[in-house]
């Protein structure tokens, strides 16, 4: 029975180093692919059917938004019209800092009714903007995929402020998490085993939904993802190829 049980461990164990492994080696994919100069050509394709609600995608923590790219190219396709906001670069700046940049891109497209779609730290950015700007009342709701809602205690360890700051103990993370008032417009999204997020994505009073897949961000590429955004956004007709 001990054996069993240690094998058992062990092939546990296997699978999540490798998802991890897996995880760093996508990331970093990305990263190359959005400083390179042939990634300016991950442009999102135009046209989009009026009927379907806007999203807005907000990147997480030193990511350009070609990291939500996969998803991004499904709600076109689908028919949303999706925005991007280049002015977020890698997202580097702090969440109120974040939240300025989007809400002044709200402010400038006159966007009404948004959806925002946004990734790990992008959903604290999303939060702040929905309950402490002038122009969050222009957002519906927010996805949230992958977002340390209560912090990673992986962050405290972190040699950068800009991680620190994703630290359970954050005062501006812990303020943020102590304000209830946005919680029921949030649908947290995550995967089952997330290796930068141990502790969990769950949001009281939020619509949590746990995916069976593993990782931070190789879930942005992933058709059960794209499935489940989609099922909380209201449909219009896909845009005319």
């Amino acid at each position: 029975m001990e054996t069993s049980t240690l094998s058992s461990r062990l092939s546990r164990w296997a699978v999540l180093s490798r998802a991890w492994l897996q995880d760093y080696l996508y990331a970093g994919a990305w990263q190359l692919r959005s400083l390179l100069p042939s990634a300016a050509a991950g442009r999102l394709p135009s046209g989009s059917h009026p009927a379907a609600e806007p999203v807005v995608l907000i990147p997480g923590i030193w990511e350009s938004w070609k990291f939500l790219l996969p998803l991004a190219n499904a709600l076109h396709q689908a028919g949303h019209p999706v925005h991007v906001i280049p002015q977020l670069g890698f997202n580097r700046g702090t969440v109120p800092e974040m939240s300025q940049v989007v809400s002044s891109y709200l402010d400038r497209a006159q966007l009404d009714d948004a959806v925002l779609v946004a990734h790990s730290k992008g959903g604290l950015i999303g939060k702040y903007l929905m309950s402490a700007s002038p122009q969050g009342y222009r957002i519906n709701r927010m996805i949230a995929i992958g977002t340390p809602f209560s912090g990673s205690r992986y962050a405290r360890y972190a040699p950068v402020r800009s991680l620190r700051s994703l630290s359970p103990n954050d005062q501006g993370l812990l303020k943020l998490s102590a304000n209830l008032s946005v919680n029921s417009r949030i649908i947290s999204i995550y995967s089952s085993f997330d290796p930068h997020i141990p502790g969990g994505c769950d949001l009281a009073g939020a619509t949590n939904i746990k995916l069976p897949t593993l990782g931070h961000f190789r879930l942005l590429a992933d058709a059960r993802l794209h499935a489940a955004v989609l099922k909380h956004l209201v449909p219009g007709l896909p845009p005319a190829s």
